[in-house]
């Protein structure tokens, strides 16, 4: 039988001490990089919004330029190729979640004037996403 070496067994592995270390250091790391990430996703997810309100907005007024009248609804851009697809709500994660907003009495016939979001809750900025 052979004899370990004192010296070589403390060296096979790290001690519980030494693993405690490096897990609350790891933690200690991720409380503040977590907060900002969070953050960062929120805030592109509201960027995405708000292109794609202009998006539909400037093919809303195109379409109205083109035809004199605005869209009877949002698929009627898809059909008469204003848009490839009605853009999807980030916020609300659905197609179908945006608010229609008719023209006001005796500007013009159609259904679609203005889009608004139909998600809940506000901005990091503190507005309402049905403002943008």
């Amino acid at each position: 039988m052979r004899a370990v070496d004192p010296a070589r067994r403390h060296r096979r592995g790290f001690t519980l001490i030494e693993l405690l270390v490096v897990m609350t250091v790891i933690a200690l790391l991720l409380t503040l990089a977590m907060p900002r990430y969070f953050q960062s996703v929120e805030r592109s997810r509201e960027a995405v919004l708000r292109e794609n309100l202009n998006v539909v907005r400037d093919a809303i007024d195109k379409f109205h330029a083109d035809r004199g009248r605005y869209p009877d609804s949002l698929p009627d851009l898809v059909t008469k190729r204003y848009l490839r697809s009605v853009p999807v709500d980030p916020i609300a994660e659905s197609d179908a979640a945006w608010i229609i907003v008719p023209p006001p009495q005796g500007v013009g016939d159609g259904a679609v004037y203005d889009v608004r979001s139909g998600a809940h809750g506000n901005t990091l900025d503190g507005k309402a996403y049905s403002e943008l």
